[in-house]
């Protein structure tokens, strides 16, 4: 199992990262740069939600502080202001991320001739006018719109990193279950695709320490539905262990759960994975105490 790597840290709403864009200070950035590309990060998000004020300059300067760091660095540019995106692909070394396009009317006519014009990939979120999708059908209409406006443009399907919409196990069961019914189907609307997925929200309202074995548990059922990469958390060194592909006993162990076996757990680890796979897999109700019960 080898997953491709977006590290989520450089973040607007970061206690640390936050204050460092607002007042354009290089180091905390530059730093945790450094810490999630040596953590083995294949690429960087650089989200800066609305970024109402200034959102085209404090773009501009995020990206060539970064790539400061790593000059051929690949940058995921994330934020809701399209004028924002522009300024950063105008300056990305490497061919950049947009994150993300809905089927949303504005989002696509907005952002979809930047792709093109400069050539870089974007997260297809199958999100619609409508909000969330329901389930997986929902899913494959928000693709399809999406796909009619970029075949008008003439850009190739390499360029989409199709996003399913990962929700928490906490809240909905069904929409946990009607991503991986989905994934599948991408290389079957749109051949030739990548996917992706901000992982940890499947993990949001689960206690801190218990998240990443979420996170990571899901991860392992995504990839044999055919997860190509993820946004993670670089911080968490088993969870990058796991996208090297260096857990191939509990990725197995996991592989086999999905495939319908009833293998039951031999060792504490294993007794981890199995209640973890029974509630994300809807065998069982999401509780705070999953692991006790």
């Amino acid at each position: 199992m080898k997953i491709y790597t977006i590290a989520e840290s450089i973040n607007i709403m970061s206690k640390t990262i936050g204050p460092a864009i607002r007042e354009r200070n290089k180091g905390p950035i530059q730093k945790m740069a450094e810490e999630e590309l040596a953590a083995g990060a294949d690429m960087l998000d650089l989200n800066l939600g609305p970024a109402r004020k200034a959102g085209d300059e404090v773009m501009k300067w995020l990206v060539e502080t970064v790539q400061e760091v790593k000059k051929d660095v690949r940058l995921a540019l994330d934020t809701t202001n399209t004028i924002a995106v522009e300024a950063g692909l105008k300056v990305c070394n490497e061919r950049a991320l947009v994150n993300s396009i809905s089927a949303q009317p504005q989002s696509m006519d907005e952002r979809l001739p930047l792709v093109k014009e400069y050539d870089a990939d974007f997260v297809a979120l199958t999100m619609s006018e409508e909000g969330i999708p329901r389930d997986a059908n929902e899913r494959a209409v928000a693709l399809t719109t999406i796909m009619a406006k970029a075949e008008e443009l003439g850009i190739d399907h390499a360029r989409y990193w199709v996003d399913p919409i990962v929700l928490p196990v906490s809240v909905d069961i069904n929409q946990v279950k009607a991503y991986m019914e989905f994934l599948p189907m991408v290389d079957v609307i749109v051949p030739g695709a990548n996917n992706t997925c901000g992982l940890s929200n499947v993990s949001n309202g689960a206690p801190d320490d218990l998240r990443p074995i979420l996170n990571r548990v899901y991860l392992m059922m995504l990839y044999k539905l055919g997860q190509k990469t993820a946004i993670v958390d670089s911080y968490d060194d088993e969870m990058m262990a796991l996208c090297r592909g260096e857990r191939v006993a509990e990725i197995e162990y996991v592989g086999k759960l999905m495939d319908g076996e009833d293998v039951q757990p031999a060792n504490d680890t294993e007794k981890v994975l199995y209640k973890t796979f029974r509630v994300l897999n809807g065998d069982v109700l999401y509780s705070h105490s999953w692991l006790e019960d």
